[in-house]
């Protein structure tokens, strides 16, 4: 059956291969980006499923304008894809508070601006799946991520507690962690570094810049794959509250999990009998 989606970042990277997909598949697509022009061009041009929609995630106003548009066009939406992100990549002490700040402003408050203009469609229909792109970096630390991965944990926590608000309403929740993907996440209009110079640093930010220059467009990870996944797990009866995509990403995940029992129990015996009552 077709689908509405409204898709963030859909002029490149992840967002514009879920878009194709969607459209492909026979779906109605708002595809949103700071320039629709350039939305547009990534998806063909014009058809009659096809809404290009100018959308700034860090504003409100914005996202419901493009909430109201979409609505006047196709009267529903079925399927939220919070995909637009961008990173901050550098060592914790090296990133300004500023870029910190509009790290979550785009990779947190982004999606939920977004959400909170869609959520009462959604509620109306009684029905509804909203989807945020995490990463791996949402679930395992990583080196010279911290601003992204605090991003992406604030996502996950989100989500995770957003599901309870939503299920009476008939309204579903999915949150994606890619390993590495060749989106665009790492290109110069996604990818920024730490502003401040700090010695102790140096060697260790100029080895990551050159990494991450040198990874761009190697990494194992398909995004049409990724995106053509993505909807078969829309399509779902029962889709999972979680979706880790990538080989690498389960393998680390999975590591992750491990890890988190063992650290459980090697708490268990300072850590229980804690509270007033067991104490008494």
């Amino acid at each position: 059956m077709s689908k509405v989606y409204f898709i963030t970042g859909a002029g490149r990277g992840l967002g514009a291969d879920i878009a194709r997909q969607a459209l492909k598949a026979g779906h109605r697509v708002v595809a949103t980006g700071r320039r629709p022009e350039k939305v547009l061009e990534a998806l063909g041009g014009e058809r009659d499923t096809l809404l290009p929609v100018a959308l700034d995630v860090t504003d409100p106003a914005s996202a419901r304008s493009a909430v109201d548009a979409a609505v006047e066009r196709f009267g529903r939406i079925d399927v939220l894809v919070n995909n637009a992100a961008n990173t901050y990549g550098g060592f914790f002490e090296t990133i300004s508070d500023a870029q910190m700040r509009a790290q979550m402003e785009t990779n947190l408050f982004g999606p939920m601006n977004v959400t909170r203009a869609v959520l009462p469609v959604m509620r109306a229909q009684r029905s509804g799946h909203v989807v945020s792109i995490s990463s791996l970096a949402g679930l395992v630390g990583l080196p010279g991520t911290t601003a992204y991965a605090t991003s992406k944990f604030g996502l996950e926590g989100w989500m995770e507690a957003l599901r309870f608000d939503l299920e009476p309403f008939g309204i579903r929740t999915t949150v994606v962690e890619p390993g590495y993907f060749r989106t665009e996440l790492l290109t110069d209009a996604s990818s920024n570094f730490a502003e401040l110079s700090i010695d102790d640093y140096a060697e260790r930010s100029a080895a990551m810049q050159e990494g991450r220059v040198r990874m761009n467009g190697k990494q194992p990870g398909d995004p049409a794959k990724l995106a053509d996944a993505l909807l078969k797990v829309v399509d779902l009866e029962e889709p999972p509250l979680r979706f880790v995509a990538g080989s690498d990403a389960i393998e680390a995940v999975a590591v992750k999990a491990g890890e988190l029992l063992a650290q459980a129990e090697a708490s268990r015996e300072l850590g229980t009998g804690l509270s007033h009552t067991d104490a008494a």
